[in-house]
């Protein structure tokens, strides 16, 4: 029987037509739990926000995500809760005058975060502070404080600084960024223009992880690429995971012509012990061999003179570990412990990886041979 038969059946009356009805609701509603059940099964599961609470390390109370209703909306949940321990960072120096004096003036800005709410203890990154002389932080509750700088780091870009009010802070909590999976959902927070603009929020995901770029203190690590917006005044703030737990340091963008959501961080697993040790001793400390390298010293240079790329050598320190195990100005260093080296970053990239006292066997061509050193790494001192 087709459709329209059964449709122009309808004048038939009596039990038989109350009896369809009361089948054809029940149907209907069985069919219905069925859908629902089968849903997960064919679209996968859906991803929610944390299920709990995201524990804060801050003074005083600890802020809690509700999640009742609020499941398909966790950015919004993960702003209100880790955005109050987001700071903005203005960096003031020294400006002449035309007619003399001047006065300490605004040079720049960037962001932060709080890791010790107990201490006032601060995490940025060191081309936010660099030439600072007077640092002031605004926190979330419209306060805006001196700051000091507690020790800074160039070779990963990494800089604390310290407040000495600690009332009614927030701390964030620390994540374990080995454990990110490409296409995992974060969060970037920070001051993207100063104070303006503070506590932006954007949204995206891992687009990449260990990803290396040449510049001065990120080629220190592998860093996670990400497609939330990041841009100028981001630097140094968190970017966060869907559990509200920091796992990056937004520090850098990719700024060419035609390119789109491209951000980078540095992993926060990464980034802890060289914080520790700016908070515990000022300074931070990194394995090294005392030789200076020429930058100049291009892939194309070399190419012209049939040498290898490689980090040039351009002094040695006398005494220092380079010296005594016979590494020489001139030297092209091309591997560490057997990993290739194609430029100065790259070399600093590799000696990160070690701990001051590690012995490690450097390649270096000269007259046109490569010969294998071994050489016990020394301690480097952040200025």
């Amino acid at each position: 029987m087709s459709y329209y038969d059964d449709q122009n059946n309808h004048s038939r009356k009596g039990p038989g037509l109350l009896s369809m009805t009361v089948i054809a609701l029940i149907s209907a509603v069985l069919g219905g739990v069925i859908a629902v059940a089968l849903i997960p099964s064919i679209y996968g599961n859906k991803q929610v926000g944390p299920t709990n609470q995201v524990i804060l390390n801050g003074q005083g109370t600890t802020p809690t995500i509700k999640t009742e209703g609020t499941t398909n909306f966790p950015v919004v949940q993960i702003a209100k809760t880790v955005g109050s321990a987001v700071v903005g960072i203005a960096n003031f120096q020294s400006q002449g005058s035309l007619f003399g004096g001047g006065g300490l003036t605004e040079a720049g800005s960037g962001s932060g975060f709080i890791v010790d709410a107990q201490h006032g203890y601060i995490v940025t990154n060191n081309h936010v502070v660099t030439g600072a002389e007077k640092i002031v932080v605004s926190l979330a509750d419209g306060r805006n404080i001196t700051a000091k700088l507690v020790g800074a780091d160039d070779r990963t870009d990494l800089a604390v600084v310290q407040i000495a009010d600690t009332s009614n802070l927030t701390a964030t909590q620390e994540g374990d960024s080995t454990k990110l999976q490409v296409g995992e959902s974060v969060v970037a927070i920070g001051n993207p223009g100063g104070q303006e603009f503070a506590r932006s929020v954007t949204a995206g995901v891992v687009s990449a992880t260990n990803r290396v770029l040449d510049l001065p203190g990120e080629s220190s690590f592998n860093l996670i690429q990400t497609d939330a917006a990041i841009n100028p005044g981001n630097s140094g703030g968190p970017l966060v995971n869907y559990q509200g737990q920091v796992i990056g340091i937004n520090s850098a963008k990719n700024q060419e012509p035609g390119f789109e959501g491209m951000g980078f961080a540095i992993p926060i697993s990464d980034a802890l012990p060289t914080i520790k040790q700016l908070i515990e001793k000022g300074y931070a400390s990194h394995a090294g061999l005392n030789v200076q390298i020429d930058p100049r010293y291009t892939a194309e240079y070399a190419s012209q003179r049939g040498w290898p790329t490689g980090a040039y050598v351009s002094k040695v320190t006398l005494g220092g570990p380079a010296e005594r195990a016979g590494i020489i100005a001139g030297d092209v260093i091309t591997k560490i412990n057997g990993k290739e080296v194609k430029s100065s970053l790259e070399l600093t990239h590799e000696l990160f990886k070690f701990n001051p006292g590690d012995k490690v066997s450097v390649t270096v061509f000269r007259n046109n041979k490569t010969t294998d050193m071994s050489v016990t790494l020394t301690e480097i001192k952040s200025q």
